[in-house]
């Protein structure tokens, strides 16, 4: 295989293996983030040298989803719940806190990367929005 710009990127594979090696062993993940990268949503109030570190620890966050695109979830800053949308090129390196046991990333993996356009990529794209909140109504009634 010559054409190396179809193959899939190891980066998003590699963080959930990561991820899942450092929760497996009661460890804290930490996220490394480039907050100059486009499409990233994530408090701006806690970058410092254009990068972000978050805890992505199962116990600190909600909702976690890693896809091959994004890495997306809640967490709370300030005692305020956001919704944390990180492109997975955006991702610098994920590690344990107590350790420092991870990965760092090559910068320049997707440089030459083009995605093959089909019908999955489109409808993925479109979900990959922040989804408006539903009103908190109970659903629960007494019965006697």
């Amino acid at each position: 295989m010559s054409d190396t710009t179809s193959i899939t990127p190891t980066r998003p594979y590699m963080v959930r293996a990561l991820y899942q090696w450092i929760e497996d062993n009661a460890l804290t993940p930490y996220l490394m983030v480039d907050a100059t990268a486009e499409n990233v949503q994530i408090p701006t109030e806690h970058v410092q040298d254009g990068r972000i570190v978050l805890n992505i620890a199962s116990r600190a966050t909600g909702n976690m989803s890693m896809e091959n695109d994004y890495i997306h979830f809640s967490a709370r800053f300030g005692g305020v719940s956001q919704e944390i949308w990180v492109p997975v090129t955006a991702v610098m390196g994920i590690y344990a806190k107590e350790n420092s046991q991870g990965m760092f990333f090559d910068p320049n993996e997707y440089e030459n990367y083009q995605p093959e356009e089909d019908d999955m990529t489109a409808s993925k794209k479109t979900t990959a929005t922040p989804k408006p909140k539903r009103d908190n109504k109970a659903g629960l009634k007494v019965l006697k």
